[in-house]
């Protein structure tokens, strides 16, 4: 448990760090939406772990951080609230899916490659 703990903290603090680089880049002209989720995976993949549920949750953490931090940034001009992004994601840009796609893979496989089984 204490494993897994560690684990969820880094990939905590690794979405932070990806938020806020991702405002940082876009402040600067680029758009990186892949820093959230990719970070949060990286942040998670400092720790080892028994069980493989942890990579789990951290890929369903980055597939919703990086939906937000799209939406916090980049709201629908049509109606602007959470929901209305959440149902509408589909229409987004093929780029920003793609994104969004790679920063949820990151956030998945770096924790689940390293779990350590053999204990």
């Amino acid at each position: 448990m204490k494993q897994a703990a560690l684990v969820l903290g880094g990939a905590v603090l690794g979405g932070l760090v990806g938020c806020f680089g991702f405002a940082w880049l876009l402040r600067q002209g680029f758009y990186g939406l892949v820093l959230p989720g990719g970070l949060l995976g990286l942040g998670a993949g400092l720790a080892r772990c028994r069980s493989y549920w942890p990579a789990i949750v951290c890929g369903v953490l980055a597939l919703a951080l990086g939906l937000l931090t799209e939406w916090r940034f980049f709201p629908f001009k049509t109606n602007g609230s959470l929901s209305y992004f959440l149902k509408h994601a589909s229409q987004l840009s093929t780029v920003t899916l793609l994104m969004i796609a790679a920063g949820t893979a990151i956030g998945f496989w770096v924790p689940f490659r390293r779990v350590d089984s053999k204990r």
